[in-house]
């Protein structure tokens, strides 16, 4: 994949975390915190973001492939992600605006790496082969105990096929994406989703604070 130019790119933020997290809640906020600081910004998800990735996010959400092979779960993520990024995600940072994506590759490496059990070396294979050198400038990690998360997203809506998980597979999610924290502290900034919505944006709005001021110098 050919390098984005980085004089008049925009910036690529993501947000993770595990099933009832919050993401819904706090990505809208965050997109107002970074229009009310003069960026352009496109908001999108993952899976899907385009036509193609969005009925690949129904063969992975919806019950009706219950039984899919862990292989061919990361291969659709992969394939969902490399359109795209092609349709949609590059083309709007090599035009300076800001991307805010829900959910981007360390969800692979959480869900389909941690929980599942492929490898991380398998993983970053299609990463390189999908993005080249692209990887998001920032990510915030909304992270809460398992059996919070779950009682939340519970009383949201009825579980899709990774919600319908056990509970020792969440355990395995949250685990991988605190290692990636762990090792990437400078991108990855990880956020108490415990408490209640305030607190929570409270913490992501001082995130966000820093990143500009340290954008502006």
């Amino acid at each position: 994949m050919t390098k984005i130019k980085t004089s008049a790119r925009g910036c690529f933020i993501t947000v993770e975390g595990g099933e009832g997290a919050g993401k819904s809640s706090n990505l809208a906020f965050i997109q107002s915190l970074l229009e009310a600081a003069g960026k352009p910004v496109l908001f999108t998800r993952e899976p899907g973001g385009t036509p193609l990735g969005e009925a690949i996010r129904e063969l992975l959400l919806g019950h009706k492939h219950t039984g899919m092979a862990d292989d061919t779960e990361l291969l659709l993520m992969f394939a969902a992600r490399a359109e795209h990024l092609h349709r949609k995600i590059l083309p709007a940072l090599e035009q300076g605006k800001w991307v805010l994506c829900d959910r981007f590759t360390d969800a692979s490496f959480a869900y389909q790496g941690a929980g599942r059990g492929i490898s991380a070396e398998r993983i970053a294979t299609l990463q390189q082969f999908v993005q080249g050198v692209l990887r998001p400038d920032l990510t915030l990690l909304l992270d809460l105990p398992v059996e919070t998360g779950l009682e939340r997203a519970g009383k949201r809506s009825d579980p899709d096929r990774f919600e319908s998980e056990a509970h020792l597979f969440f355990e395995k999610v949250r685990t991988g994406y605190l290692q990636i924290a762990a090792r990437e502290p400078d991108r990855v900034r990880v956020i108490d989703a415990s408490p209640g919505l305030q607190v929570v944006q409270d913490q992501i709005a001082e995130v966000i604070q820093g990143y500009l001021d340290n954008l502006n110098g």
